[in-house]
């Protein structure tokens, strides 16, 4: 796995009209995928459009985080993803400011990250909306997720049976 940066944006929090943190809007059941998961198991679960980023645990501990952008073309779909997966510039802490951290999603272009503590125990993600004024929450999610199952789009359950090594 690439990197290990747990804690990528520094408290400096200069806007003291919110004051919230991560904790206060992170998605606190996130989907997530066992360490063991194949490259071909997880551009399976990128055909869904709302997927953005696979977070990669074992137990309770994030292992590895995974963008479309990080399946390269030529690696062969048997092949496990964690080696691809990294946490650099992909988490952050329970405590850090969330307009600092709104900022730091804009500015880079990208708009999740997952919420672990030291011990890179996860405890949601951060979903920044397309809009990119607000976070997405659990009812958001519930929401989205009934609305596939009653339009019979891609289900997160339908992955190939090989999607694991």
């Amino acid at each position: 796995m690439k990197g290990d940066t747990v804690r990528p944006i520094q408290a400096g929090h200069d806007d003291a009209a919110d004051r919230r943190t991560v904790a206060e809007a992170l998605v606190r059941r996130p989907w997530t995928m066992p360490a063991e998961v194949t490259v071909g198991g997880a551009r399976a679960a990128f055909a869904d459009e709302h997927v953005h980023m696979l977070l990669l645990t074992r137990g309770p501990s994030l292992l590895g985080t995974l963008v479309r952008e990080d399946l390269e073309a030529d690696v062969d779909d048997g092949a496990l993803a964690l080696p691809l997966a990294t946490l650099t510039n992909r988490t952050v802490a329970p405590d850090v400011p969330l307009e600092d951290v709104r900022r730091w999603l804009v500015a880079r272009g990208e708009r999740r990250l997952a919420v672990v503590e030291e011990d890179r125990t996860l405890l949601g993600l951060l979903c920044l909306k397309r809009r990119q004024t607000g976070f997405c929450s659990d009812g958001d999610v519930a929401a989205r997720a009934a609305e596939r199952h009653a339009t019979g789009t891609l289900s997160r359950a339908a992955l190939p049976q090989d999607a694991l090594a």
